[in-house]
């Protein structure tokens, strides 16, 4: 095929300049390659890092000020046989912040049981807690089977209790555990409902392990009929006794433009009821906006890490360039003196390092892509492309090769044709 246009027949003129030195060609384009597939892959893992840890923020509630009871740490250095502690949060912080904050929807109280669960010979530790049926309307706990606690359960003192997936999964690996009935401590309870658990439900294990993950939930009142809110544990010939009557508070607020506020006003309450720091307020929403802040810093300081090695890959283009360029000073000066301009030379010297470029740059697409594939699924660690990461690297990529490629094709092109000619 015969190419008329000028343009057209330096590009592939460019383009055939560069196939005589294949393994040359290649070699140039590693540096390219790597650069863009490190820029694709650690914004990768950063993307997936803090997505995880903004799951799991975003999972506590953004509209939620949840206050939980702290142990203070003076009784840590008593030496007494008997050690005795009340601490932490009390139903009067509850119904006090019930009563006061008309912007608050509903405040939900919890307690924790430190007790072993087993059905059979099946035993796990997950959180055992006791609260009301409203609680999961504010962690937004999706049903899997059955139901949640209802307001029956809660005044009927019902020794009725919902299990989170994993829990379910563990105790119950063959069958439904709806209608069935657990151990928790001493106590029998029947199932009534499953909730999804935080995770993906792919990553929930059923050995026999003890360690498993997931919550129980009960009604706070049959709870506190069956275990109290007295604990008793022994160790070294000593007794420590502690009371608390809340582990934590959930403040569920209407509006998330009044949650500072609202959370502001909580520790202002607590401050002032509490003698102790036996309590902490944690707020979702001002985390959320942290980890997203953090994010930000994360993937500005990956990308500019990563971005060197694409900066190494463009001056390894410039050093190959410039050899060329000497390497074909013949070349140049006999096409000066067939009529070629300057605008020739150097649009086929910017063609030869832009293909040099863009062939890295989509290689190293490809290869991006799969390393955090490989990262996922190996190393079980959260990863995700973003569509503009793979769109940005290749643009830097070709970038680079433009700009790098432009001082030799500007030297190329300001030779003198009669110099040029008699260079052997």
């Amino acid at each position: 095929m015969i190419i008329r246009s000028p343009f057209l027949r330096t590009v592939r003129l460019g383009i055939s300049s560069l196939l005589l030195h294949k393994l040359r060609a290649f070699l140039t384009t590693l540096g390219v390659l790597f650069g863009v597939a490190s820029v694709i892959a650690m914004l990768a893992v950063g993307e997936g890092a803090s997505e995880s840890a903004q799951e799991q923020i975003r999972q506590l509630g953004s509209q939620n000020v949840i206050l939980r009871s702290v142990k203070p740490p003076e009784d840590q250095q008593s030496n007494q046989d008997v050690r005795v502690l009340a601490y932490g949060l009390t139903d009067s912080d509850r119904l006090r912040i019930e009563y006061t904050y008309p912007g608050v929807r509903s405040v939900i109280p919890v307690m924790q049981v430190p007790e072993e669960v087993r059905k059979g010979t099946r035993v796990c530790r997950p959180r055992v807690l006791c609260t009301r049926s409203d609680y999961r309307d504010a962690t937004g706990r999706v049903i899997y089977e059955g139901r949640f606690l209802s307001e029956l359960d809660e005044s009927l003192e019902e020794p009725a209790c919902v299990l989170s997936y994993e829990v379910a999964r563990h105790l119950f690996p063959f069958s439904s555990p709806v209608g069935e009935t657990i151990r928790i401590g001493g106590e029998y309870l029947e199932v009534v409902g499953v909730v999804l658990p935080r995770g993906p439900v792919g990553q929930v294990s059923i050995d026999s392990s003890t360690e498993v993950g997931g919550d129980i939930f009960l009604p706070l009142s049959a709870g506190r009929r069956m275990f109290g809110t007295t604990q008793v544990k022994m160790r070294s010939g000593s007794r420590d006794i502690t009371e608390v009557e809340l582990h934590e508070i959930i403040v569920d607020v209407r509006n998330a433009a009044d949650v500072p506020m609202i959370a502001d006003a909580c520790r202002a309450m607590l401050d002032r009821e509490h003698n102790d720091k036996d309590w902490e307020v944690i707020v979702p929403l001002e985390l959320l906006l942290r980890a997203e802040e953090t994010k930000r810093i994360f993937n500005i300081v990956l990308g500019s890490i990563a971005g060197i090695s694409l900066l190494v890959g463009g001056i390894g283009i410039m050093n190959v360039m410039l050899a060329t360029v000497t390497e074909r000073t013949r070349e140049i000066g006999i096409r000066r003196a067939l009529g070629a301009k300057r605008k020739d030379i150097v649009i086929q010297f910017l063609v030869e390092t832009t293909v040099l470029s863009g062939c890295g740059g989509v290689a190293g697409v490809a290869l991006g892509l799969i390393i955090p594939a490989i990262v996922e699924a190996t190393a079980d660690m959260p990863t995700i492309v973003t569509p503009q990461a793979p769109a940005l690297a290749f643009g830097i990529s070709v970038g680079i090769g433009v700009i790098f490629g432009l001082y030799p094709a500007w030297r190329a092109a300001n030779m003198d044709p009669v110099e040029a000619l008699r260079h052997e």
